[in-house]
């Protein structure tokens, strides 16, 4: 197992009832493929520097684990085709 951070942009044009059932979508994916989450921060509405599919702003999400290759793969697949993802960074932590 692995440590990873992955951030993420969510269309912040959905309520945030959509915003919470989208973080827990991907939440519920990482346990599922075995990840250990150790937290999940919520950086919330952001000015973006510039437009990404038609959006000004987005909703910022940090997701802190650790988990096997395979799964951070099927997250990033996932997150690829979202439509409601506007972009997302996986980037995996240096051992300490």
């Amino acid at each position: 197992m692995r440590a990873y951070e992955v951030v993420a942009i969510i269309d912040a044009k959905l309520d945030e009832e959509a915003i919470n059932a989208v973080v827990a979508k991907y939440e519920e994916l990482l346990k599922n493929n075995g990840a250990e989450i150790v937290k999940i921060d919520k950086w919330g509405k952001k000015k973006l520097a510039y437009e990404i599919k038609k959006n000004r702003e987005g909703f910022y999400v940090l997701y802190d684990f650790t988990a096997t290759p395979e799964a951070v793969a099927e997250l990033e697949r996932l997150m690829k085709i979202a439509d409601n993802i506007l972009r997302h960074l996986v980037v995996r932590k240096d051992e300490e």
